[in-house]
């Protein structure tokens, strides 16, 4: 397992989490949100983000998965519900990247139900190439190239996580 020259650096990366706490800081001025990071790959983009975000905010998570190993498997299931009653509150889903849609929008349908007051979606990375699901991206870090990419909360089972930087993944023959 290799991984290469990096994508995007630790720097891009911190420069861009900063510019989008920015903008939902400036979009939420005067009221509270309801921050709900996808885990796991979201948690060091989630973190960061949360930390650089100007207005109150409640915190909570929901673990979804549809992924094995590289490719997803179409079946989203729901590991672990978020706690919060979001009802009438104004909710932004943070995830890590968004590829195919099918998860993203399958969890934007089932918050959805819960009738917020608003439901806004914050992804760092995008692969459009690779749309199937068409998901309203609110807040976007970068368009990436349909590579497998891992660091930053990206895993390829459920390593590499720790890296910085976000980095294209080879496997080794």
């Amino acid at each position: 397992m290799i991984t290469g020259k990096p994508l995007l650096t630790t720097e891009q990366i911190n420069q861009k989490v900063i510019e989008l706490a920015h903008r939902i800081s400036e979009d939420y001025k005067g009221k509270e949100i309801v921050l709900v990071g996808l885990l796991r790959g979201a948690f060091m983009f989630f973190a960061d983000l949360a930390r650089n975000i100007k207005v109150p905010l409640v915190i909570d998570f929901l673990t979804a998965s549809s992924y094995m190993q590289t490719t997803t498997s179409g079946e989203v299931k729901i590991h672990c519900d978020i706690h919060e009653d979001i009802e009438n509150r104004h909710v932004i889903v943070v995830d890590d990247i968004i590829d195919t849609g099918i998860s993203l929008n399958f969890i934007r349908e089932r918050l959805l139900q819960k009738n917020p007051a608003s439901l806004k979606i914050c992804v760092l990375l995008d692969k459009q190439d690779r749309r199937i699901v068409d998901v309203p991206v609110d807040y976007r870090g970068f368009n990436i190239p349909d590579e497998f990419v891992v660091g930053y909360g990206l895993d390829y089972e459920n390593n590499y996580r720790n890296l910085p930087h976000i980095a294209i993944f080879k496997k080794a023959h």
